[in-house]
């Protein structure tokens, strides 16, 4: 690197052909207000965005809409295509260079639709920023006007006495000890909002200062909002980085919390159903049209399932405005603070009167309030003559800006948090409060965007669905929404905000459709639709009868928890009881193991809230993907086919016992049956079972307590037949036997979309594990996805199944299906699959049965 001191000036040529005009006209606060940095903007003619000097390509993003660019001296240049452009997810967009890349001045990066951006994008002016440096600053500016690539626009000077020098200067000779530690990260969505929450809280009750370090970026452990603009994934690794005299147990605590994935660990049975996932394709699958199809139907993204008929009402919410200006910085600074305590104690009241999904947003949102970070930014900014409202404005503002220009559009959709905080917080100072907006019976809601406070301040009894121009499938509004049962399609494009308020519209979320003037028939036809589908579910959910098919035969529907909260969802949706409680998940956080009793109140909630229904609780399934802090297991080559499942209880016996222990003495007796997962051979099962008839004995337990087995494994479904001569059940877990069979690991982005429970060989182990059971008249049960999935369903009663355990918030709709089959039309549906020779033709097959019900 060419130190600054070397060098007085660089000079930075135009990127593209066009009209050159300063950053002040560009249509975006951030951008205009210089948060990100100083530079110049142009509005585009051309179709490429060329280097504007020799450099290093740091980052394109994913999105291919910006790029940046370091020099030989260490400043960085931003490039980026248009306003709001990652919102078109790539489209239009060709990227000439990579990461890593040297580019000489002039050259190629980015080919681009110009029209695509006009239309799609907020502004086609495109800005080019010197991020900000403590080493270089812009000099002097071109003026405005007409420029070709590769003309001199503007320059960066060498600072004669950098911030860094300053820096370097206090900290010489002074450096604190730090230790490290990387991490893997569990999380089946990476550090979001409400991890990031949680780390902070557990940082903050140490004495250590500590950071986190990803891909060449740090963030403090105290600002949510920074861990948040890191990008981190699931599977990343990460490092944690600290200091002081508690930095070891804080590494030890902070580790132990992310290896329990805090309630978002990605174990194999959370994988979504196949119809849910079907749900969210990505947003390059949805470029708006840039006039109304022939059709009168809009293409968007299904951010939340459904079809809804109902009346378009706009949403045009007044934003609020700041003072620019103050007169005393510390009256400024003190009334900020007092603004954001307050509202973080209303969220705090709040978060007891509404859904679970609800609460944990305004945990995370609390999190936000108190960053110290951000609240420094805006203290510095009043310092500088910015008013409350402003500081705030420009705090948040630059970490808005971080995220929307990260290039990845699911932090970009995360920055709706941020904006939301941004608005509550300037209402907050202004003195207006949020009121409830009354809407029309049955309104389709109609907006730009939509923020979460201002979902959860809408009349929910009036909401039929959401109609967005912008927005994300993975935004915390699209899971407000779907926690909700509201429709809605987002990425509409601006079409949608063309629609007259009370014009009738069909919304066919899971299609992907908003349907404008729709004919009496199709608005019938919708309706007639919802009504059954509304009985049916609750039929389901309200009938205490043991469920059947249509036939008379007795088939259970049970539903997998992980928590308390899961087995009140279940009861309410008519579960019968448990088919597999996930007991790992129960104490996934603890740093220590948990004891007899400890385990004993957790199972016992669960008992009590199930009302004596049936519950199967299987054995610590840990090891694996599953790691839980307090029992390290060393690394291994292959840990999928390592010490998991039922082998880690076996080489921890005192952990085996415990938990047993723990089991048989939930009241009534004989409510809770015992699954041993990942079984391989009978020995294994024989092992646990003396275990279990140890501890009754020791209990005077007098009835004998059921202990079966998970069909995971390729060995335990051929070898049924012997295993149920011993198992009091089997129960498959479709999600690992499909990984082994297929010999494909879903943690490996090349095959995952290639692995599919419906695949032939895997019906066939099934088919093979249900003929092996009924030679001794066991039962076999279905706990893995496949049971959640409806084009599953009639298969696997076709095949012999006669247990499902589905997810809880699935478990009427699983009832209501069931009592609609035939098991005489479900086994020649099964024979048919047999005989199919890819996973798609049994698709295929089940698609056409299923139309066969509906029609």
């Amino acid at each position: 690197m060419i130190p600054a001191s070397n060098l007085l000036a660089l000079p930075l040529f135009a990127p593209l052909d066009g009209w050159l005009a300063p950053l002040d006209e560009l249509p975006d606060p951030v951008f205009a207000g210089r948060l990100l940095g100083d530079g110049i903007a142009i509005d585009p003619t051309g179709d490429t965005l060329y280097a504007p000097c020799d450099a290093l390509v740091v980052s394109v993003a994913a999105t291919a809409h910006a790029v940046t660019l370091r020099l030989d001296c260490g400043a960085e240049l931003l490039l980026h295509l248009g306003i709001d452009t990652v919102a078109m997810g790539g489209l239009g967009f060709t990227p000439l260079v990579e990461a890593g890349a040297r580019v000489i001045a002039r050259q190629p990066l980015i080919r681009f639709d110009l029209d695509a951006v006009v239309l799609g994008a907020s502004s086609a002016m495109t800005p080019m920023l010197l991020l900000q440096h403590d080493a270089w600053s812009v000099g002097t500016l071109r003026g405005p006007g007409p420029v070709t690539a590769g003309d001199h626009v503007f320059e960066i000077v060498a600072r004669s006495h950098s911030v860094a020098d300053e820096r370097n200067a206090e900290t010489a000779g002074s450096d604190p000890v730090e230790l490290s530690r990387t991490i893997p990260v569990p999380l089946r969505h990476g550090i979001h909002a409400r991890p990031a929450a949680r780390l902070r809280e557990c940082a903050m009750q140490f004495d250590a200062v500590v950071r986190m370090e990803h891909a060449g970026r740090s963030a403090s452990l105290r600002s949510p909002v920074a861990m948040l603009a890191l990008g981190v994934r699931l599977r990343d690794s990460l490092t944690l980085i600290a200091s002081g005299s508690e930095a070891f147990a804080a590494l030890d605590a902070l580790e132990a919390l992310i290896a329990s994935g805090m309630g978002e660990l990605a174990p194999p049975e959370e994988a979504p159903p196949p119809g849910l996932a079907a749900c969210v394709p990505s947003r390059a699958d949805a470029e708006p049209p840039a006039a109304w199809p022939r059709d009168n139907a809009l293409p968007g993204v299904c951010a939340s399932p459904g079809i809804a008929v109902g009346q378009a009402f706009h949403l045009r919410p007044a934003r609020i405005e700041a003072p620019s200006s103050s007169g005393d910085p510390a009256q400024e600074q003190a009334f900020l603070d007092a603004t954001l305590d307050a509202l973080s104690r209303r969220m705090a009241d709040d978060q007891d009167q509404i859904a679970p999904h609800a609460a944990e947003m305004l945990t995370a949102h609390r999190a936000m309030l108190e960053d110290e970070e951000l609240r420094a930014a805006a203290h510095q900014a009043i310092a500088e003559g910015a008013s409350a409202g402003a500081g705030w404005r420009d705090a948040i503002g630059f970490q808005i800006a971080v995220l929307t220009g990260s290039g990845d559009p699911r932090l970009a959709e995360r920055a709706d948090d941020l904006r939301d905080l941004e608005q509550r917080v300037l209402a907050a100072l202004a003195g207006v409060e949020q009121t409830r907006l009354e809407l029309p019976p049955g309104t389709v809601l109609i907006a730009q965007d939509l923020l979460p406070s201002q979902l959860m301040n809408l009349d929910r009894s009036c909401l039929s669905a959401i109609a967005l121009a912008q927005g994300g499938p993975t935004s915390h509004v699209a899971i407000l929404a779907a926690g909700m049962g509201v429709p809605m399609l987002v990425a509409l494009g601006s079409l949608v905000q063309t629609i007259a308020d009370g014009e009738q519209l069909v919304i066919d979320a899971r299609a992907g459709r908003l349907e404008a003037q729709p004919s009496p028939e199709r608005i019938a036809k919708v309706l007639a639709q919802r009504e059954i589908d509304a009985e049916r579910s609750r039929a389901a959910r309200e009938n205490d009868a043991p469920c059947c098919s249509s036939d008379g035969t007795r088939i259970k529907v049970f539903a997998n928890l992980s928590s308390p909260a899961d087995a009140e969802l279940a009861l309410a949706n008519g579960a019968e009881g448990s088919g597999l409680v996930r007991s790992e998940f129960l104490f996934a956080d603890r740093a220590q193991a948990p004891g007899v009793a400890e385990q004993l109140q957790a199972y016992q909630t669960i008992a009590r809230t199930l009302n004596d229904r049936p519950i199967i609780v299987r054995l610590l399934d840990i090891g694996g993907d599953k790691p839980v802090p307090f029992l390290p297991i060393g690394g291994e080559e292959n840990p999928a086919l390592g010490l998991r499942g039922i082998r880690v209880g076996l080489a921890y016996p005192a952990l085996l016992e415990a938990q047993i222990e723990a089991i048989l003495q939930v009241r009534p007796e004989g409510q809770c049956r015992i699954m041993v997962p990942m079984v391989a051979s009978l020995s294994e099962l024989r092992q646990v079972r003396q275990v279990v008839d140890a501890v009754a004995t020791r209990l005077e337990l007098v009835k004998r307590v059921q202990v079966g087995i998970m069909v995971e494994t390729p060995a335990a479904a051929a070898t049924a037949d012997l295993l149920a001569q011993e198992a009091d059940f089997l129960s498959i877990g479709t999600n690992d036997l499909t990984q082994y069979t297929l010999a494909m690991d879903r943690g490996n982005a090349r095959v995952a979309a290639m692995i599919d429970g419906l695949h032939p060989a895997v019906l066939r182990l099934i088919a093979q594990t249900c003929e092996g059971a009924a030679h001794h008249g066991r039962w076999v049960g279905v706990c893995g996805s496949l049971a959640s999935d409806p084009a599953a369903v009639p298969l696997l009663l076709g095949l012999g199944v006669t247990e499902l355990s589905a997810s809880p918030a699935l478990v009427a709709e699983i009832k209501a299906l069931v009592m609609r089959l035939s098991l005489d039309d479900c086994r020649y549906l099964a024979l048919q699959a047999l005989q199919c020779t890819s996973a798609r033709d049994v698709r295929a097959l089940a698609s056409a049965f299923e139309g066969s019900l509906a029609a």
